[in-house]
């Protein structure tokens, strides 16, 4: 327990005073748990405030639309995060009778909910000893512990998980898992890590061999692919054309100007080039070109499409990339 102990005092005196800290609902750790993935803590905070503020119990969230809960979503990135959500709260009304479940099992039976996600909302709400190991967790224990083995590697996550299951504080599961993660975020950074704030300064492996630059090991660097995405704003009697994405694509179920994709870097003769934006993602960097064509009747519209006025934009959800723009430019 001596590891446990001296990870909770230093808890204790260091946590941040962040909105969901000391929350015991589990619908509420489970929302935050999710906006934090691929998150800032920062700029996860008002979304998290606005979202419970709008759905404040799983019957809401399931209660909602979709495309309600994209709209609310709108600029956060990662939106398979919401329709997850969404489709789990559906999940939890009508398996679960609305009563979120308490077990780990079952937790993580729910869409979108994995291992470290399924482990912090345990720990958390029902005080069941889960260890919770996201990148955080990975790079602490591999440091004090000394674990040069790539932690991108199934079998390293497993390890370091069995090994977090024997420091943890079955009598504070919650605290512990929180601590860990805390750690990790203030003290034990990626780059620069605050060696002098950390409580196991005088044991971790990386700080007395000066391998904090080292460790941990992760080999998996993923190659990112280029898109060139052409959004075109057929503009008529302050009203514009906005589709539908639909299919398995990227932001799916978001609303856009009609887009052509190209396999280049190439500037199209259809309308007038406004805007040159970039968004990166995971996986892809998107490069989109925006043209303004004016129109002198109005336009025909496909299945998938709406004519929409200027003022009402905003009702409908949409990709970053389409956000930045509206912000940017005046239509």
């Amino acid at each position: 327990m001596q590891f446990a102990d001296t990870l909770l005092t230093w808890y204790a005196d260091n946590k941040r005073a962040l909105p969901w800290r000391g929350e015991h609902d589990p619908y509420k750790i489970w929302v935050s748990e999710i906006i934090l993935q691929q998150t800032r803590v920062q700029q996860g905070w008002d979304y998290y405030l606005r979202f419970v503020d709008a759905f404040p119990t799983v019957a809401a969230l399931a209660a909602a639309s979709e495309e309600d809960v994209l709209r609310l979503w709108q600029g956060l990135g990662y939106y398979t995060r919401a329709r997850n959500l969404h489709a789990a709260a559906l999940q939890i009304v009508t398996r679960h009778h609305g009563a979120f479940p308490d077990n780990y099992e079952e937790i993580r039976a729910l869409k979108g909910v994995g291992d470290y996600t399924a482990a912090a909302i345990a720990s958390i709400a029902f005080g069941l000893p889960y260890p919770a190991v996201d990148g955080n967790v990975l790079r602490v224990t591999a440091r004090i512990f000394g674990i040069a083995d790539d932690i991108a590697a199934p079998q390293t996550r497993n390890a370091i998980t069995k090994r977090c299951a024997q420091l943890i504080d079955t009598r504070h599961p919650g605290h512990f898992n929180q601590a860990m993660m805390e750690l990790g975020a203030i003290t034990c950074l990626p780059q620069k890590p605050k060696c002098d704030e950390c409580p196991f300064r005088h044991e971790c492996h990386a700080a007395l061999h000066n391998l904090t630059d080292v460790l941990p090991v992760k080999n998996n660097r993923i190659a990112k692919r280029d898109r060139f995405f052409h959004f075109f704003l057929h503009i008529y009697n302050n009203s514009v054309i906005l589709e539908k994405r639909t299919g398995q694509d990227i932001w799916r179920n978001l609303y856009q100007f009609p887009l052509q994709e190209t396999p280049s870097d190439t500037t199209l003769t259809d309308g007038t080039c406004i805007a040159k934006l970039r968004e990166v993602l995971t996986h892809q960097i998107i490069h989109a070109n925006f043209y303004a064509i004016p129109e002198k009747s109005t336009p025909a519209v496909r299945e998938n499409q709406l004519l929409v006025s200027l003022e009402r934009l905003g009702d409908y959800p949409m990709p970053k990339v389409m956000v930045q723009f509206l912000k940017q430019h005046s239509i």
